[in-house]
C-alpha cells in the first residue's frame, strides 16, 4: 500500500513569538510533495503534483485557515515547549 501523512511542527530558538515558525508538510510515500511555512505564507509544491495543489490552496481558503495555526498551535503551546526543554537541559 501506500502512506500519506501530514506533520506540523513548531520551530523557534527562543520564547519571542516573532522567532517561532509553523510548518505543515505533506508526504506520499516518504516524499514531501507540499509544503506551509508561516515565514514564508503560502504553499510551496516540491513535486508537479504537489505544485498543482500548492497554486490551487494558495488561491483558497485552505492558506488562510494554514496561516492562523502559528497563533493557535504554537502560541498556545510554547510555554510547555520551553519549560519541558529547559527542566531536561
Amino acid at each position: 500500500g501506500f502512506r500519506y501523512y501530514a506533520v506540523g511542527s513548531c520551530e523557534f530558538n527562543s520564547s519571542k513569538l516573532n522567532d517561532i515558525e509553523f510548518t505543515l508538510s505533506y508526504y506520499y510515500n516518504k516524499l514531501e510533495y507540499i509544503r506551509f511555512s508561516s515565514s514564508v505564507g503560502k504553499y510551496v509544491g516540491y513535486t508537479e503534483h504537489g505544485i498543482k495543489n500548492a497554486e490551487r490552496w494558495n488561491n483558497g481558503p485552505e492558506v488562510i485557515t494554514s496561516r492562523g495555526e502559528k497563533e493557535r498551535y504554537c502560541f498556545r503551546n510554547v510555554g510547555v515547549f520551553t519549560e519541558s526543554a529547559l527542566t531536561k537541559s
